[in-house]
C-alpha cells in the first residue's frame, strides 16, 4: 500500500468547499450570554437593594443607566453570536445567518428590555407584593 503525495492546494480546495461549523464561536456566545446575564443578575440586585434600603427619592427608571443596559446588551450580543453560529452549523450561509440572528436579537431584546421596564414599574409603585403572582388564582 503506497503513500499518496497529497498537495497543499489540493488539501485547502478541500477545506475551502466543506467549511467548517463555527463550534468556538457557538461556544463564545453561550459562555458570553451566560457570564453577562450573572453580571445582569448582580447589578439588578444591587439597584434593588439600594434603592429599597436608602428609599430613595430616584425612581426605577432613572436607575436604570448603563450600569444595568451594558450586561444587558452583553446578554443580546451573545445570543446572536450563539444563535448565529447554530444556524450556521445547518448550511445557511453566514451572512444570512448573521443577517436573520441580529434582526430576532434586536426585536427580543427590546420586548425584553420593555418588559423589565414594565416590571420594575409595578414594583416602584407596589413593592414586591405587586409580582406576587399567587393572588390571581
Amino acid at each position: 500500500m503506497e503513500m499518496e503525495s497529497i498537495d497543499i492546494q489540493t488539501l485547502a480546495d478541500y477545506y475551502a468547499y466543506f467549511p467548517q461549523p463555527p463550534y468556538l464561536i457557538l461556544m463564545f456566545g453561550l459562555v458570553a450570554s451566560v457570564l453577562c446575564g450573572l453580571s445582569f443578575q448582580a447589578v439588578l440586585k444591587e439597584l434593588l437593594v439600594d434603592w429599597q434600603a436608602k428609599k430613595s427619592t430616584k425612581t426605577l427608571k432613572e436607575m436604570r443607566s448603563w450600569r444595568l443596559l451594558t450586561p444587558f446588551l452583553g446578554i443580546a450580543m451573545g445570543s446572536m453570536f450563539f444563535l448565529a453560529a447554530g444556524v450556521e452549523i445547518f448550511g445557511v450561509p453566514t451572512k444570512f445567518a448573521y443577517g436573520l440572528s441580529a434582526l430576532m436579537t434586536v426585536l427580543i431584546a427590546r420586548l425584553v428590555w420593555w418588559q423589565l421596564s414594565k416590571v420594575l414599574d409595578l414594583l416602584e409603585e407596589g413593592g414586591s407584593a405587586a409580582l406576587d403572582l399567587d393572588t390571581f388564582y
